[in-house]
């Protein structure tokens, strides 16, 4: 009589002895764990049957062999639900393995256009839209209104509002204002403040500074700025600026007097 395929009673008694079942057998949850274990034990049977048939066609397998086999497969065991995705019963294999497996595409089908990418923010740094730089009383609104406007806490340092007012600023400016520390700042963090300007009012600046020419003018600055802190005030900020025309026929803030 032929010699049955499946491993003998006293075989699977050594198998059963070493039998241990995978981390993911273990987490599913209680009301589910013993069909999972039925599924593991089974799909385990079938493969170290098939593996027994196909050594028994070249010699005898001792049940010492076979155990040595059965805890291979359960090393394993992580690659499981890979391998038998319907091993669990369960919703998260099934959404494994779908994830896993590209769908198929039949030959007629085109694959769809990739999304078109978010459009990025415009940066803080640049210059609104609607200001004239032809128009040096808007200039230097502006600049004072983006320079003395301040969040400690966002911008880190005073360098953030010199970015945000380079736009109107000459190079040398930007560069040595961001060289330079600022007591203004020191003082705002020093009191747990943000900074709002109310309004910045622009005036020729007085008879103390140079006269206009068609090149470079001086205007006085008035910016009332509302300081939220540790306590809540109103301050007045009087600045003196001198702006230059470019070659671009655009003027920019070149000195600030009074920081």
């Amino acid at each position: 009589m032929a010699k049955s395929d499946e491993p003998t009673p006293q075989e699977w008694r050594e198998i059963l002895a070493n039998f241990r079942y995978p981390d993911h057998v273990n987490e599913v949850p209680r009301s589910k764990r013993g069909g999972a274990k039925r599924a593991h034990r089974d799909a385990v049977r079938r493969n170290t049957t098939e593996w027994v048939r196909e050594q028994r066609r070249r010699e005898p397998l001792r049940p010492a062999g076979a155990a040595i086999i059965l805890a291979l497969i359960l090393a394993l065991g992580a690659g499981a639900r890979w391998v038998w995705p319907g091993l669990l019963g369960d919703e998260a294999a099934t959404q494994v393995t779908t994830t896993a497996a590209p769908s198929p595409q039949g030959p007629d089908d085109k694959p769809s256009a990739p999304a078109p990418p978010a459009s990025s923010p415009s940066p803080s740094t640049s210059p609104t839209p609607s200001i004239n730089l032809n128009d040096p009383e808007r200039v230097a609104e502006e600049a004072l209104r983006l320079y003395l406007a301040r969040n400690p806490p966002i911008d880190k340092s005073h360098r953030a509002a010199v970015l945000r007012a380079a736009p109107y600023m000459s190079a040398s400016l930007v560069e040595n204002l961001t060289a330079s520390s600022d007591p203004a700042w020191d003082r705002l963090v020093s009191r747990g403040g943000v900074s709002t300007v109310r309004t910045v009012k622009v005036e020729p600046a007085g008879a103390d500074l140079p006269r206009d020419t068609p090149l470079r003018v001086w205007r006085k600055t008035t910016a009332t700025v509302d300081i939220e802190g540790y306590t809540t005030y109103t301050e007045t900020t009087t600045l003196q600026v001198e702006l230059m025309l470019t070659d671009t026929d655009e003027w920019r803030i070149t000195r600030i007097l009074g920081l």
